[in-house]
């Protein structure tokens, strides 16, 4: 390329980086805005909640209520992030507007009345929601609606988890398993930083997680920066979490397909699953695994932040909250499944250090981000969260935590309209490309 064409592209690549600019920052902003007010409320009704428990038994009404909006006014809303997901594939109907109100207010009466769920799945589909509503605003092209979607998603997640980096990184690579969507590359890295200062802006505080644990070299190799004795540990634990993140989804997607199978009424379905969830927690004799579980009003109370010290869990509370999870969100009630899955996986690392003897709060944060990414199938955005909620000095463990979980969490996962773009390591007989893969990836496949 000669001098005049390459300044000619440069020109031009910087002409779109700047029209991308105007156009994502207003919608940056309003995702941000609206993130911070569910952020807002969000910790408003948990509060509520432990102050007077009896909400709980009110479950079951909340249940009928958000399956009653979603069959009155949601349309093709209910898909949620699948449906987002979906309309980057394959755009069609769009993603409505209606979209952002359902899920905002039905995700505050899930935590309010004691359903076991998140926030990242309402982050990302009201960012979905504005993404559409403004590219039709704007009367964009199908393909930078394609491009403003991802953006969308971006928005969300960065801002509901004050990670930007993560966030723009899990939007490009939460669509395909083996592949990255490049060319939205700095758009979605643009969306993440705005809508995550401007959620900051309005005085949102995220939860701040501390790994004491400083990695040192090995004592037999000290040219090494790392502990290959606990690096083994990290392997087998990643391992398991990779088993946790698919359990997780294999369960959700079960008890959604068969309570609807059994269950004819829709109106009965979450009130079957608010018994279950209530009565579970009875039985337990704890209520430390309904809502969100970042934080506990009690001390000694289970929770992620408390799963990074050492007797911060029980030997099953990653299965419990695991079960509770897949009940609540698999039942009809709404909300997102990435905070539980850190849950999850905080706590199983608690129970791995305390059998292993590795450190706790180490694989803790390993467990936080490795569980997520199996169940997920997006190891380098959840390796870049380890980085941006815990700092860079134990990163190697990050990666092999999360590429390992990764490996071992099968081509399924929380998203069914994830699409397989390549297999996970060699393919071998009976590891074929899934269904809903594009057609060039299934003929790239058979070559």
């Amino acid at each position: 390329m000669n001098t005049t064409k390459y300044a000619t592209a440069q020109l031009h690549i910087a002409k779109q980086l700047l029209r991308w600019t105007l156009i994502i920052f207003p919608v940056s902003i309003s995702i941000g805005l609206l993130v911070a007010f569910f952020l807002w409320l969000l910790d408003i009704v948990t509060v509520l909640r432990w102050q007077h428990l009896w909400l709980i038994f009110l479950l079951p009404l909340a249940g009928i209520l958000i399956v009653w909006l979603y069959n009155r006014f949601g349309k093709n809303s209910h898909a949620g992030n699948n449906l987002i997901i979906d309309e980057i594939h394959e755009p069609g109907g769009g993603v409505p507007f209606r979209m952002t109100p359902l899920i905002l207010f039905t995700t505050i009466i899930t935590h309010l009345f004691g359903g076991s769920a998140g926030r990242e799945g309402t982050a990302v589909q009201m960012g979905g929601s504005m993404a559409s509503q403004f590219a039709d605003w704007f009367k964009l092209s199908v393909y930078d609606k394609q491009i403003l979607l991802m953006c969308g998603m971006s928005a969300g997640f960065a801002a509901v988890f004050g990670t930007p980096v993560a966030g723009a990184v899990f939007a490009l690579e939460v669509l395909y398993i083996g592949r990255i969507k490049y060319d939205a590359l700095i758009p979605c890295l643009i969306a993440g930083i705005v809508a995550h200062i401007t959620c900051v802006s309005c005085s949102i505080q995220h939860t701040q997680y501390t790994i004491a644990f400083k990695s040192s070299s090995d004592s037999f190799f000290p040219h090494i920066s790392f502990d290959l004795f606990l690096l083994g540990k990290v392997i087998i634990a990643g391992v398991l979490f990779g088993f946790a993140g698919f359990g997780f989804a294999a369960l959700s997607h079960t008890i959604k397909n068969k309570s609807r199978q059994f269950i004819t009424n829709p109106l009965l379905v979450p009130v079957v699953g608010a018994v279950l969830v209530v009565g579970i927690s009875y039985l337990l004799g704890t209520f430390d695994y309904l809502g969100l579980g970042v934080t506990n009003p009690k001390p000694d109370g289970i929770s992620i932040v408390n799963a990074f010290k050492t007797g911060g869990a029980g030997y099953l509370s990653w299965f419990w909250k695991l079960l509770l999870t897949a009940i609540t969100l698999g039942m009809g009630f709404k909300g997102g499944e990435v905070t539980p899955l850190f849950f999850i996986g905080a706590t199983l690392g608690n129970i791995l250090a305390t059998i292993s003897g590795a450190p706790v709060d180490l694989m803790a944060g390993l467990g936080f981000i490795a569980v997520f990414a199996g169940a997920t199938n997006t190891p380098l955005a959840c390796t870049l969260m380890g980085i941006e909620l815990f700092g860079s000095e134990n990163i190697i463990y990050y990666a092999v935590a999360c590429f390992t979980a990764y490996y071992f969490s099968g081509h399924s996962g929380i998203y069914k309209s994830q699409r397989v773009a390549v297999t996970k390591l060699s393919p071998v007989k009976g590891n074929t490309i899934s269904p809903s893969s594009s057609k060039e990836d299934t003929a790239r496949h058979k070559k």
